[in-house]
Formats: C-alpha cells, sequence, structure tokens
C-alpha cells in the first residue's frame, strides 16, 4: 500500500513529538503541575496534523483558494487554532498533575490550601475552598500516575485557581517518586512514528516536495 509522505508526515509528525514529550514527562521523577488550557491546548497541537489531512482537506474550500491561492490554509490553520481557542475557553478550570499518586498528593494539597484558605474542607474527594471560590474533587488516572483536580460546579473563580496553582507547584517540587514505566511505552510509539516518517520521507523525497506545491496551488 502506497503511503503518501507528506500528509503522513503532517499527520504523524506533531503527534510523535507530543508523544516523546508526554513520555519524557512521565519518566521525570518530578511531578509536573500544568493547566487543564495549556494541557489541551498542547493535545491541539498534537492532532492538528491529523485535522489537516482530514477534515481541512475534505473540506477544502476550492473557491476561496482560486482567489487566495496557497494562502488559504493559513485561513484554515487560523480558524483551527480559533476552534482550539473557544473549547479551552468554555471548559471548566482544572490542574493536571504528572507523576504524583493519590496518597503522595493529599497531603502536600492539604497543607497548601489550609495556608491559602483557613475555610477549607474535605468531602471526600472533593475539596471546598470558600474563601478562593474554588470547589473541586480529585479525578486520579493511576495507570499514568496523572491526576487531575477538576472544578465542581459552574461558579468559580479562576483568580482563585491561578493562586491554587501557583502555591501547589512549588511545594510539589520537594516530593521524589519513581518514573512511570508507562512512559517508556509512550516514547516508544512517538520513535515509531517519527520512524515511519523519516522512511517515508527518505524513500521519495521529490514526491514530498511535488505534493507540498500542490497542497499551495489548490
Amino acid at each position: 500500500m502506497y503511503l503518501d509522505p507528506l500528509r503522513l508526515t503532517i499527520a504523524l509528525g506533531p503527534l510523535a513529538v507530543y508523544l516523546l514529550v508526554l513520555g519524557v514527562v512521565n519518566l521525570s521523577s518530578r511531578p509536573l503541575v500544568t493547566t487543564g488550557a495549556r494541557d489541551t491546548a498542547a493535545l491541539g497541537v498534537a492532532v492538528g496534523g491529523l485535522a489537516i489531512v482530514g477534515p481541512m482537506e475534505l473540506f477544502f474550500p476550492e473557491n476561496a483558494a482560486v482567489h487566495l491561492g496557497g494562502w488559504v490554509w493559513l485561513v484554515l490553520l487560523a480558524f483551527y487554532a480559533l476552534c482550539v481557542t473557544l473549547l479551552i475557553l468554555l471548559m471548566r478550570p482544572r490542574l493536571v498533575i504528572y507523576n504524583v499518586t493519590c496518597d503522595q498528593l493529599r497531603p502536600i494539597l492539604a497543607e497548601v490550601v489550609t495556608d491559602l484558605d483557613r475555610q477549607a474542607r474535605w468531602v471526600g474527594d472533593s475539596l471546598i475552598l470558600p474563601a478562593l471560590q474554588v470547589q473541586l474533587y480529585l479525578e486520579p488516572f493511576g495507570a499514568m500516575k496523572t491526576i487531575q483536580l477538576v472544578s465542581a460546579g459552574p461558579r468559580q473563580s479562576h483568580g482563585g485557581w491561578r493562586r491554587l496553582e501557583r502555591a501547589l507547584a512549588p511545594a510539589l517540587q520537594q516530593l521524589r517518586g519513581t518514573p512511570n514505566p508507562y512512559g517508556l511505552s509512550l516514547i516508544l510509539f512517538g520513535l515509531a512514528m517519527m520512524v515511519l516518517v523519516a522512511v517515508a520521507v527518505l524513500d521519495n523525497p521529490q514526491a514530498v516536495a511535488l505534493q507540498w506545491q500542490e497542497m499551495l496551488r489548490r
């Protein structure tokens, strides 16, 4: 079966880089705290190539391409970026913490929220911080040693979430754990994609150049 090397590169290149970075993060012994917005934005970039060779080419505006030429791709990419941005803006606040278990996180989180809000209280796996106007619950993903602090309810203070992130990130830096073995599988998948792309491109570089010119002339 013939594989289009250009479209294979566009589809798998960003995804391979994303898997490699995620694998390195999971193999680290240090926890990493990020926001749901940044996590979603990174995923949006990772699957951007699939969007280009999928929906963008399937619904390619031929009439607009007659007037704009290759510049129409910038319009499509800008539209995709706006869709991802809109999705991020509509999402409720959350924090994503890599390389940590619930048993490791809870005592540190309890200490941090006590300093931030003396009225903070736990209800099972839910946490209420009245002074920060933040309500959240812990959502663990044990296989990947990842925990999400997910907002509970629509009435949340983004400022309160930012204060929680700024306080929690340095507090977790003192924590050391064991590397997550699943990180190695992510790296292997990313490397396999990289090798597949490299073989396809090196096997027929002239086809890549011709296909690139055809895409820009559409």
